[in-house]
């Protein structure tokens, strides 16, 4: 029997990577290219279609079988159908994009929200693997997340919900790109970080990002420890937030920023702890992500082989809870 193989598309607001991935969750292949948006809407869904089809000739070449196609898609989706949200991005409204890649490709094409696809990639084949509940975040221009509630991959109703970034954590506070004030989001993201890093210190070069700021933490500059203080705190606040509600086994943060140390997660653990309640906290952990940027496409492959199967996660790896 040949051996079964997933393309994974991760498509962004600016570039879109694309990868073919093993039932064990091994990246066989991987590439990034940059959207081309002159084109329009058609012409994003014709590139898409380019790369499956690139990437199906590598499975043909390693004598395996494709046995369909995941997309992560920003904004909202509901059964392989975007609905709308992707703001980078021209058009994509009510747009059936699962089917149109599926004529164009002739693979079973399965789409939905890109964060929910990294989480599900943590969750399969990453930081939460053997769990059956947990709390995913990425961290940085915003913030965005997934949940694992029982083994399941939770969406909310029609799939509408999980913004986890827009979890208001200040009533009337700072203004936040969904159109709402005082998110958690426009708080605890990098984005927020770097705009109150640059509030506490005068002499500053005209680019600043994470990084910068990580390295004068570690330097001991007072803007940058005070801020990175202040990006904790906001962190743990949310976090401690969704712990009370959903006492999941792992919180799993990802995005660049949670690259930057161990200290990272224990700076913000220290004070979850304080912030929770111990009933709800008792089982949890805090933990990076492990899969990096490629979370996306581990996700989306993982999403593929589960419809191929018509199980859950669970029944296909075999997971244990922790």
């Amino acid at each position: 029997m040949k051996e079964q193989f997933a393309i994974g598309i991760d498509v962004g607001g600016s570039a879109l990577k694309c990868g073919v991935v093993a039932e064990n969750g091994s990246l066989m292949y991987c590439f990034t290219e940059a959207i081309n948006k002159e084109d329009g809407e058609a012409g994003i869904i014709e590139q898409i279609a380019a790369c499956i089809a690139q990437a199906a000739v590598v499975v043909q070449e390693k004598g395996g079988v494709v046995c369909g196609t995941g997309i992560g898609f920003p904004g909202i989706v509901e059964n392989d159908v975007v609905i709308g949200g992707a703001d980078n991005l021209p058009g994509f409204e009510q747009l059936p994009l699962g089917r149109l890649l599926m004529e164009r490709t002739g693979y079973r094409t399965l789409v939905d929200n890109d964060a929910n696809m990294m989480g599900m990639g943590e969750w399969i084949y990453g930081a939460a693997k053997g769990c059956s509940d947990i709390v995913f975040l990425t961290v940085g221009t915003g913030i965005g997340g997934a949940l694992i509630i029982n083994n399941q991959l939770y969406g909310g109703y029609r799939n509408r919900g999980t913004e986890l970034g827009h979890v208001i954590i200040r009533q009337g506070g700072i203004a936040c790109s969904c159109g709402a004030r005082g998110c958690f989001e426009a708080y605890a993201s990098v984005a927020a970080l770097i705009g109150h890093y640059r509030l506490l210190k005068q002499d500053i070069p005209d680019i600043v990002d994470g990084r910068h700021i990580v390295e004068g933490y570690f330097q001991q500059e007072d803007a940058a420890v005070a801020a990175m203080a202040y990006h904790f705190d906001y962190m743990a606040t949310g976090i401690a937030g969704y712990i009370n509600i959903f006492s999941p086994q792992k919180v799993v943060i990802g995005g660049g920023i949670s690259e930057a140390g161990d200290f990272y997660i224990r700076e913000i653990a220290a004070r979850v702890s304080r912030l929770a309640m111990p009933a709800a906290s008792q089982q949890t952990t805090l933990v990076p992500a492990a899969l990096g940027n490629k979370a996306g496409l581990q996700g989306c492959a993982a999403k593929v082989f589960q419809t191929a199967a018509g199980s859950t996660p669970a029944a296909m790896y075999n997971h244990s809870t922790n």
